[in-house]
């Protein structure tokens, strides 16, 4: 995504955020070609049922949690 972005819209590469549902793979490229409209994309996600959020922990040693 940042790299299409960075080139039609590099403003919002680096913001926040939601990701709504998934599309089929033949949407996904006919979306990537502009052959779909954004509203008729937006007709064809399969939207996710859940709110999961995530937080990017570094990869590394920490020590034990205390309890």
């Amino acid at each position: 995504m940042a790299a299409t972005f960075i080139q039609t819209n590099p403003q919002i590469v680096g913001n926040n955020y939601v990701v709504m549902g998934t599309v089929d793979k033949k949407d996904w490229k006919e979306g990537d070609k502009n052959l779909l409209s954004p509203s008729e994309m937006i007709g064809r996600i399969y939207v996710f049922k859940d709110v999961w959020n995530f937080e990017v922990i570094p990869a590394g040693w920490y020590p034990n949690e205390e309890k």
